[in-house]
């Protein structure tokens, strides 16, 4: 990832992000995917209201779906309003997923999507990541360095 795709992140007014992916799993390698959306579905996650608590990727006839991300439905959609939950296709180039598909076929690794956001020409992005599943004493070592850091800042605060 280079230093304007960085700029382009931060800069978006849209950042969804998946908190409980970082405790849950050691990320290997990330990747950004363009994601397939309807209509209400764009102007619903351009509003903010989206979730990817327990959302998870999987490959299905070499293309990578995402499942569990809830995008509510659109205020002001009629009867053309999506569904919240759908399985949605995510837009990877055949070599990433050639990639992903191999290295997920490991005991202990998986797909999760880290961040949704919108790109500088408006269309919706999925960061998505190579995860291995962290043990109970990770988690543990996690929150320890976690609250060490706060305490740092606290002490650099004061004085």
């Amino acid at each position: 990832m280079n230093k304007t795709e960085q700029e382009i992140r931060k800069k978006s007014p849209i950042q969804i992000r998946n908190k409980k992916a970082s405790f849950e799993y050691f990320f290997i390698d990330t990747y950004t995917a363009g994601i397939v959306l309807t209509g209400t579905e764009i102007k619903s996650l351009r509003l903010g209201k989206a979730s990817l608590v327990d959302a998870f990727c999987y490959i299905n006839h070499g293309e990578v779906w995402v499942k569990g991300m809830n995008i509510s439905p659109y205020f002001y959609g009629s009867f053309s309003n999506h569904e919240a939950k759908r399985d949605r296709k995510l837009l990877l180039t055949k070599r990433e997923i050639r990639t992903l598909q191999e290295e997920t076929k490991a005991v202990g690794f998986t797909i999760v999507p880290i961040l949704v956001f919108i790109d500088a020409h408006g269309r919706a992005k999925v960061d998505i990541a190579l995860a291995k599943g962290k043990k109970e004493y990770d988690k543990r070592q996690t929150l320890k360095d976690k609250e060490d850091k706060r305490e740092m800042e606290r002490a650099v605060k004061i004085y």
